[in-house]
């Protein structure tokens, strides 16, 4: 199989076995929409075919994801208006499909998690059939502190952690280590230094190749089916949501703290 050039993306072939990796280091690989369009684009290509039975996700320089890119956030708030469609609600969606289209992926999705695991990162996370951490990993759902919501991630945390411990996540903007999101059940395997973590990677592969590539796909099939309610509505709404968060007071505030390395008005103790 042809793979597409990819800017954002390295990709390397391992026999049934794709590792993709992140490569936009000095930005701790934070979730560009050119990134977005070109995971769209790789997964779309490889979804039809019996070549790779394993899709390995990670990242370059340390970092898995940092989360959405604030830049593409302030492009898409300047081009408001300059259309009849809204290029928040857009942008936003855009990520929602790939989430969607990696969730369903038929090969198996590993996510090798060191870093800086955020927002989408960790929506990343949550749709990975396997995910090994390392143990000094930083998780975390940051959007509520921006003045912004986890619109497109929020029902896959949910379905992958619990109502309960998703909404302390995201409601306190919490920050975690790989240890405690071995607790929360969000990965299945934490490892303390960087041979361990990649001798459970190559465990993980192994035991993916002993199991039948046709009884793996449809096993997954089946079980994404189970208790599967109207996805693509719910992200619709959720993506009209997040525009709006985008450009409200609270919004513009969150991110321009963030720009400005600043604690956002509402965190001030007066």
């Amino acid at each position: 199989m042809n793979l597409p050039q990819m800017e954002t993306l390295l990709l390397e072939s391992k026999g049934p076995v794709l590792q993709v990796t992140f490569n936009r280091p000095q930005a701790r690989n934070a979730m560009s929409l050119l990134m977005v369009q070109e995971l769209t684009e790789l997964f779309q290509t490889i979804a039809d075919s019996d070549q790779y039975r394993a899709v390995v996700l990670r990242g370059a320089g340390g970092h898995f994801c940092a989360g959405a890119d604030i830049k593409d956030m302030a492009t898409a708030r300047a081009n408001l208006g300059r259309s009849a469609e809204d290029p928040i609600f857009a942008m936003n969606r855009a990520f929602g499909r790939l989430i969607t289209q990696v969730n369903q992926s038929p090969q198996t999705v590993i996510v090798v998690l060191e870093g800086a695991v955020l927002g989408g990162g960790f929506g990343l996370a949550c749709v990975s059939d396997v995910a090994i951490a390392a143990s000094d990993a930083k998780f975390g759902l940051p959007e509520t502190g921006l003045g912004i919501i986890p619109a497109q991630i929020a029902p896959f945390v949910v379905t992958r952690i619990g109502l309960t411990q998703a909404r302390r996540l995201a409601l306190l903007g919490a920050r975690f280590d790989g240890t405690e999101a071995y607790r929360l059940g969000l990965v299945h395997y934490v490892c303390d230094t960087a041979d361990t973590l990649e001798n459970q990677l190559r465990e993980v592969l192994d035991q993916v190749k002993r199991c039948a590539p046709h009884a793996n796909r449809v096993t997954k099939q089946l079980m994404l089916r189970v208790g599967q309610p109207d996805l693509e509505a719910l992200l619709d709404d959720a993506a009209r949501e997040f525009s709006k968060a985008v450009q409200s007071p609270e919004g513009q505030e969150g991110t321009m703290a963030f720009i400005q390395k600043r604690l956002p008005s509402w965190a001030s103790d007066s």
